[in-house]
């Protein structure tokens, strides 16, 4: 798909820096031991174009994609832990 593919068990979030939703769930996945790959859209133009492909043309952060190639929007931890447990 892009640059930007996840690896297994590892999501790539894209997010901005002024994000609230965005640092809220970094905590939350933090905090349950998940790890993953952030990628700012501001500074990576080319992420904000990933990001919209995967939201109908809005630049929607966070967004996690999976190695699956699926993709969540502003999705809670346990969404997040259940798709990577999905996964392996």
């Amino acid at each position: 798909m892009s640059a930007y593919e996840a690896q297994p068990g590892r999501p790539t979030m894209f997010t901005t820096s002024w994000c609230g939703y965005c640092a809220r769930l970094k905590g939350q996945l933090q905090r349950s031991g998940i790890e993953w790959t952030e990628v700012d859209i501001e500074t990576h133009p080319d992420a904000a174009d990933v990001v919209a492909s995967l939201n109908g043309g809005n630049q929607t952060v966070p967004t996690l994609l999976f190695s699956d190639g699926s993709a969540m929007t502003n999705p809670s931890a346990s969404q997040v832990d259940r798709k990577l447990a999905e996964l392996r």
